[in-house]
């Protein structure tokens, strides 16, 4: 049996040494993100989002103060973003897009709210 060199010894240490640290950062690279979402999967942010009411779910609305916005404002619209609602989402008569391309993207639920006339109030 033969055996190895000091300098062989040396030159294989450090080559499993620096397989273990590339193949460590390729790791924490690829599974970072991964292990990152999936200690937030019970974060109340996502628990609210998926629990919330529908209208809830479309977002957080801020009403738009801007000088050259608020000049062509109603009083009622003023007051309706005041009290933190969406204006508009009630009033008027709600055409629904029928777009081809729009239908692709669109869910089961915002379709049957669609066609009942409803404004959707789901993705």
């Amino acid at each position: 049996m033969r055996s190895i060199t000091p300098t062989q010894r040396v030159i294989t240490i450090a080559g499993v040494a620096g397989s273990l640290i590339a193949g460590g950062v390729i790791g924490a690279t690829l599974a970072g993100p991964l292990a990152a979402a999936a200690a937030n999967t019970g974060s109340p942010t996502q628990l609210a989002a998926a629990s919330a009411s529908p209208s809830a779910a479309a977002g957080t609305f801020k009403s738009n103060e801007a000088t050259a916005h608020e000049a062509g404002e109603s009083a009622t619209v003023e007051a309706q973003e005041n009290s933190g609602q969406r204006p508009g989402g009630g009033s008027g008569t709600f055409t629904p897009n029928e777009n081809a391309t729009h239908e692709q993207g669109e869910s089961a639920a915002r379709e049957a709210q669609e066609n009942a006339g409803q404004r959707p109030t789901v993705p």
